[in-house]
């Protein structure tokens, strides 16, 4: 059996979900992962049931001593123990009552594991959480679904393969339910900004106290894994949840992840916190949460009877700033918290105003940054994040200082939401990390300016981002030219081509410059054209980069860090900006991180298994998305776009060039006399001579089929003929395709730019009130003379007197 791959697990899971129909979808979240769960704890035990079976037998050779001690959980110590009634064998072959059969496993599998404890019960194949009732055969088809997969840690591409494809069918259910998708999930590219500021280290504790689905928790531990290889155990993760659904999801996000060890727990943070010591907030390194908006169901009465000290700056009707101060109570002396909020915190009046106050006295707020509308599920407001710090603990430069981040421009329109993009998120981590001021993005305000403002904290009022209004010259407007001072507004971007704005323009005696006199779209074009050369240099400083450091990613295999390979790619191609800056350094290190991020399915099957392994997926990946229809019974590929796509993938043009050309020049062939029997046909031939053509035609015809047949064994038989080295090679080539296509779109973008600033210029300054006054006169000149030729001159009038 072949390794699993990521994309085939995420198809499975999603056919599983479309195949229960018309439920509701977090009761399809909980029927499709209480199987991926079942099937991933049965595959697991299996190889464990063997090994202790194997050893007794070896000790007793008595077959049933060793078939009672393989059963006997004591024998597995902290593994997952699967008793008889939940191994997928016992469910594998059933075809009745599998409602009842998969209820029992689930039981079993809870029963026997202390960890599971409470996951699964609320789960019932039987009946739906609406009352619907679950048909048997939809049942025993999701089982036979899952059949088709052994989940061992060695079917797997790479080791976490089983918790990233939850992750992304997650995604795909939040995504699915519009206004009911954040109530269980937080966008990825925000929980991955959240962790990369907060930074956790080996040997930190860190906490969600609204976990919801442990998302945060999840990555948290990864990014340790990433960067301090070996580590991620070393981390504890804690976190606390109010609902029970999805409590007992985040407790199945962290088991599908290979985490046993987090402490969720089930009840109200804020009026009954489970993370307590010696009658006080437990203290964290590190903490990150989203908690839900504006919440004003929270029993403030219960909350603030019992606050274990940590409401001592206000308290307040909305929850918001309760949850913010629960945080900074439960921060240890070197912690950082990082949370969502809702943009009315920073500004709302009474109560909230005191509690802001209180907290910046405190020296408790180190940065508070704004990111776009619409990019959370569930919510199209714009949010922000707070970071915060232990009250006196702030680092030295951040001291009675906040720092302000105006990122809500900063994202991509996406269909459903917007997106944080890696290059938007780079630009805030570097700004936050610099403790950087940037104009129109990023300021650092003195927390004594804050309060004798009010405590107001809202990010435009101390960081406007407001574009500056396009300037408008008057005496242009009214006389002609070109304002100097605009010509050298685009002297940085000019000359970042090499070249002089003022070389594309004359300049005349009274100080304002003109177009020349070849006009402006010709000097336009000029620029455009003059722009190449500076390009050509960064296009080939690009090639000879990856080339040069590309070396990392063949090395992954043996060094196993991606992280850091990730790292020196990103500071090594802004060196190359730096030397030719045509991007600025905050697009530079976005398209190699979005790059990354793109393809690290692909990054952890190369530092997991090797090119050899990532060659064959991708050769299963291209033979499994060739369509196939059903000729006298049998399957035969087809030859439409989609043929023609797997045809046109990177992979498949760089393994066999050869392929595509003799494919073209068939799908050509047959064009031309396709065309030609639809002119025979318009134009009533003689049916001897249509004939012919038709017959010529699906010759042709045949031969593309026949090309298209050969495809998917030439794809396997040209991949396994692949050496290690040459592998190697063709996974670095395609990586590059890929990573140079995205640089030049961000290339052309920058040229665009360059030359729709001087059109700007063009747009306003071309004619001015005196040529538009000329133009006038001269045509009322023109009109005089023609009705005069037509016999209708102009009267002179008598004067009145």
């Amino acid at each position: 059996m072949s390794r699993v791959t990521l994309p085939q697990l995420e198809n499975l899971l999603l056919e599983a979900a479309n195949g229960l129909g018309k439920l509701d979808v977090s009761a399809k979240r909980n029927y499709v992962f209480a199987l991926l769960l079942l099937k991933r704890c049965s595959d697991a035990f299996e190889r464990a049931w063997q090994c202790a079976y194997d050893a007794e037998l070896a000790r007793t050779r008595d077959p049933a001593e060793a078939t009672e001690a393989a059963d006997d959980p004591e024998t597995y110590g902290t593994e997952i123990f699967v008793p008889p009634e939940s191994r997928w064998a016992s469910l594998a072959g059933r075809s009745m009552e599998m409602g009842g059969h998969l209820n029992a496993a689930l039981h079993g599998l809870e029963k026997n594991n202390e960890d599971l404890d409470g996951v699964l019960r609320h789960i019932d194949f039987n009946r739906a959480p609406d009352g619907a009732q679950l048909k048997n055969a939809t049942l025993v088809e999701l089982v036979r679904l899952f059949s088709g997969i052994r989940l061992r840690d060695e079917d797997l591409e790479f080791p976490d393969l089983i918790g990233l494809a939850y992750e992304k069918v997650l995604r795909d259910f939040a995504e699915s339910v519009d206004s009911k998708g954040g109530d269980f999930y937080t966008a990825r590219s925000v929980v991955r900004l959240m962790v990369r500021l907060a930074a956790p280290r080996p040997r930190d504790s860190v906490y969600d106290p609204c976990a919801g689905s442990a998302g945060v928790l999840v990555y948290a531990r990864e990014y340790i894994a990433d960067h301090h290889p070996g580590q991620a155990h070393t981390v504890s993760l804690s976190g606390q949840e109010l609902s029970t659904a999805h409590w007992a999801a985040g407790r199945m996000n962290l088991l599908l992840h290979g985490i046993r060890d987090a402490d969720v727990r089930l009840g109200d943070t804020l009026a009954e916190p489970r993370h307590l010591d010696g009658g006080v907030p437990q203290r964290f390194n590190r903490i990150l949460s989203n908690p839900e908006f504006s919440w004003k169901d929270y029993d403030q009465g219960v909350a603030t009877s019992r606050d274990y000290r940590r409401f001592e700056h206000g308290t307040s009707p909305s929850a918001d700033l309760m949850f913010v101060q629960h945080m900074v109570a439960s921060l240890a002396d070197d912690g950082v918290a990082v949370t969502v909020m809702p943009h009315g915190v920073l500004f709302r009046d009474r109560v909230e105003k005191e509690i802001r106050e209180s907290l910046l006295r405190a020296d408790a707020v180190e940065a508070v940054i704004g990111l776009g509308a619409g990019i959370l599920h569930g919510t199209g407001i714009p949010i922000c994040l707070l970071i915060l710090r232990a009250p006196g603990h702030k680092p030295a430069h951040a001291r009675d200082k906040v720092l302000f981040v105006n990122a809500d421009r900063e994202y991509r329109r996406g269909r459903k939401q917007n997106i944080l993009g890696e290059e938007h998120a780079e630009k805030i981590v570097r700004t936050y990390q610099e403790w950087r001021e940037i104009g129109g993005f990023s300021r650092v305000v003195p927390v004594k300016e804050l309060l004798d403002d009010g405590a107001n904290l809202n990010i435009r009022r101390w960081v406007d981002n407001t574009p500056e209004p396009e300037p408008q010259d008057v005496s242009a407007h009214l006389y002609g030219g070109i304002p100097r001072a605009e010509v050298e507004a685009l002297a940085p971007a000019f000359t970042a081509y090499g070249l002089e704005p003022a070389a594309f323009f004359t300049a005349p005696d009274d100080g304002y410059l003109d177009f020349l006199p070849e006009g402006h779209e010709a000097t336009a074009a000029r620029v455009d054209g003059l722009a190449g050369d500076r390009e050509a240099a960064f296009r080939a400083a690009v090639e000879t980069w990856w080339r040069k450091h590309a070396v990392l990613l063949e090395e992954l295999p043996v060094n196993g860090a991606p992280m850091a390979a990730r790292a020196s790619l990103i500071s090594s191609f802004c060196e190359v900006v730096a030397s030719i800056p045509l991007l600025d350094e905050f697009t530079a290190a976005g398209v190699v991180a979005e790059w990354w991020a793109d393809n690290l399915a692909d990054v952890k099957t190369l530092a997991a298994q090797g090119p050899i392994h990532l060659i064959g997926a991708w050769a299963a990946s291209a033979v499994a998305a060739l369509p196939t229809r059903r000729v006298r019974g049998k399957p035969k590929p087809t030859t439409g776009a989609e043929w023609r796509a797997v045809r046109e993938r990177p992979f498949v043009e760089r393994l066999i060039p050869w392929y595509g050309e003799g494919a073209e020049a068939a799908e050509a062939a047959y064009a031309e006399l396709d065309t030609k029997v639809k002119a025979a046909e318009e134009e009533g031939v003689p049916a001897a001579d249509l004939k012919r053509l038709k017959s010529d035609r699906d010759i042709v015809g045949k031969a593309v089929d026949s090309v298209a047949a050969v495809l998917p064994t030439t794809i396997e038989t040209e991949a396994a003929k692949l050496t290690s080295e040459q592998a190697g090679q063709l996974v670095v080539d395609v990586f590059g395709q890929d990573v140079t296509a995205r640089i030049e779109e961000r290339l052309e973008a920058a040229r665009r730019e360059l030359t729709a600033g001087f059109r700007r210029l063009a747009d306003k300054y071309e004619i001015s009130l005196e040529d538009l006054e000329r133009e006038r006169e001269e045509a009322a000149a023109r009109l005089a003379v023609h009705l005069r030729d037509l016999g209708y001159p102009r009267r002179k009038r008598q004067q009145m007197s």
